[in-house]
């Protein structure tokens, strides 16, 4: 089944703070039924409200951290997207704290295959970030400058990437 099919008709909702990449990402995932909001406040009122198969948040300008704390407890699955906050630190963060996915900005524009093994992982729980590294190991390695960020931390990354989702 291709991304297409698997994100179709999907309940979406994407907090970010900037107006032109919520445009460019209900562009890319226009079969999906999406909610957007710019604030954290907004979010959170939606993410509490709603039931949502997924979230999309941005880390730094809506607090995207602590809205993964609230789609968490709802037992919804986040999806991280960053610029500024791409970091060894934060992709480690969004780990720990229950995160699905952590993907760069200026990788926005394949959206729709990082919702898609998402939420095909959920269906088949299945652990999302073995796909993940599998799809952008090597972008995180050539950005954090080799694979050192993660012998540091490697006994981290092995357990959760053994740890079902």
């Amino acid at each position: 089944m291709n991304s297409a099919d698997i994100i179709r008709n999907k309940t979406i909702l994407i907090v970010d703070d900037e107006p032109d990449v919520l445009e460019s990402l209900v562009e890319i995932l226009q079969t999906c039924r999406i909610d957007t909001a710019t604030s954290f406040s907004d979010g959170y009122e939606l993410l509490v409200s709603v039931n949502y198969d997924m979230v999309i948040l941005d880390i730094m300008g809506v607090d995207g951290f602590d809205l993964l704390e609230a789609a968490n407890k709802k037992g919804i699955p986040a999806l991280m997207l960053t610029a500024n906050a791409l970091d060894e630190k934060n992709l480690k963060e969004a780990a720990r704290k229950g995160a699905a996915y952590f993907v760069p900005k200026e990788k926005m524009s394949d959206i729709d295959l990082f919702v898609a093994d998402v939420l095909t992982a959920v269906e088949t729980r299945k652990n999302p970030w073995i796909q993940l590294f599998d799809r952008l190991g090597g972008f995180f390695d050539k950005k954090f400058h080799g694979t050192d960020w993660r012998e540091k931390e490697k006994s981290f990354w092995e357990k959760k990437l053994r740890n079902k989702f």
